[in-house]
Order: structure tokens, then sequence, then C-alpha cells
């Protein structure tokens, strides 16, 4: 997240982020994610069961006990609070960061969680989805990677389900950079707003990133319905990729999922 784990670029996050340690961390974990650290990976001896191994600051990564993905499974039915993004801004470019494809956002998206207001920072693809719904996998997620003023990381995620086309889809893949570390401009308005299916019912669950350091204390914001892609759309995104890029199912343990 690929939170998250997920992948903000290293300057705008030290440019927004406090000196908390929950910022701290975000920012050490969007570093990784934006390239500058090739110290894990999804295969080998760099794998996700040695994340752990690979760093003192991934310890989490082995010792959380609210570790992300998970198989969301309904423990508590409760009335939550209707989420209404407003996604509003456009784009600015997508990059191929070598664990994921990422779009990064101008200011001025939000979504209000608990009374807070989160700002969009990006949005990143992982296949196939690295949590799944009553143990159903699918073959594309997107988690939207929000962070408030003082750090803290809030991901609502997206399942894609295998289906017609997706037109917002191929407005970024027409734009996906082959290459790794590389960036290609994207203004597109809306895109994210775009992305979204009109119901917006979600689970909620606590987390972490899903990828080193593996922080926790994230809000996890599961929506319900899924989006079609086609086969070609994943095909693509699996060949720039070159590997799966999902992090295995994590325990829930104590957790309480609630929708």
């Amino acid at each position: 997240m690929k939170i998250i784990t997920s992948s903000i670029s290293t300057a705008l996050v030290v440019a927004l982020l406090s000196t908390a340690s929950m910022a701290e961390e975000a920012t050490h974990a969007t570093a990784i994610e934006a390239g500058h650290e090739k110290h894990w990976s999804y295969e080998g001896d760099t794998a996700p069961a040695k994340w752990a191994e690979l760093s003192e600051k991934n310890k989490m990564c082995g010792l959380g006990k609210t570790q992300s993905p998970i198989n969301v499974t309904t423990t508590l039915d409760v009335d939550l609070e209707a989420i209404k993004p407003a996604y509003t801004s456009a784009s600015k470019d997508v990059v191929n960061n070598g664990h994921t494809i990422q779009v990064n956002m101008d200011k001025g998206s939000t979504i209000d969680i608990d009374g807070v207001s989160f700002s969009l920072k990006q949005f990143h693809f992982h296949s196939p989805s690295e949590n799944h719904i009553d143990g159903k996998s699918f073959p594309l997620e997107a988690h939207f990677v929000h962070l408030d003023a003082d750090g803290n990381i809030a991901v609502v995620a997206l399942m894609f389900e295998e289906g017609k086309a997706n037109e917002s889809i191929a407005k970024i893949w027409k734009k996906m950079p082959k290459e790794l570390h590389q960036d290609n401009e994207l203004k597109l308005a809306n895109i994210a707003a775009e992305l979204l299916p009109k119901n917006r019912d979600y689970y909620r669950f606590a987390g972490s990133l899903t990828t080193p350091p593996c922080t926790e204390g994230v809000k996890w914001l599961v929506l319900k319905t899924p989006v079609t892609i086609s086969k070609e759309q994943v095909a693509q995104f699996s060949a720039v990729m070159h590997h799966p890029n999902n992090r295995p199912i994590q325990p829930t343990d104590a957790r309480v999922i609630v929708k």
C-alpha cells in the first residue's frame, strides 16, 4: 500500500506531513513506494515473508496484530456513516515505481471520516487484489491513500471484477509508464471520482500499510461494490509489473469488521 503501503511522492510527503511519529513512518513508507529504497519485493529472498527481517523499521510486518490485507468478513452490522468523497481535483502524473502503478493527485480532493478531513494524495493498484471479500479474490484492487493534518492514514479500497473494459482505467493505462522509475504527465479532471461506483457502502476495520514498514493505525474502508475491468486491461497491468504485487492475506486476530 504498495496503506498505502501505500506510495506517496517523497517530496510531497515531506512538504505536507508533520514531524509526529506517524508522519515519520508514513514518510518512510512513501519513500519506499516511490522506489528510493529497493530492499524489499514480492519475490525471492525479499518477499513478504522476509520483510520484517530486512530492516528494524519493518518489524511491524512480523509483530503487528492489525496487519493488512485481510479476508473481509462481517463481524458486526452497524449503521456506518455514509462516505461522500469530494474528489474534485485532477491527477498530476502516473508513476511506475517498480512496486505499483501510482497516480499522484493535485491538492483539493478530500474525504471526511469521523468528522476529520483526509486529503487524497494518490491512488495505486494491486493485482491480484490484496484484500479478499468473503474469501473472494479480485483481479485488481485500487487503494486511494489519504492523510489528515496530523499524518494519520486512511485508505479507501476499490475492487475490480472481470467484465467490460473500464473507460477510466483506459485513460490511465494509456499513459502507464512501461519502465521502472518512469513517470508520465497525467492531467485528468475528476479521474479519482470517475473510478468509484455509485454505491459507496463499505466495510471498515483497523489495519496497516500493506508494504514495508507495515505501519499500523490505518483506517481501512473497503467498498462493497466492485467496478468492471476487462481481462485485457488486467493483462496490460501485469505485463508492466512482471509479477503479482499483492501481499498475502494476514490474520484478522481480534479485529472487528463492521459494515
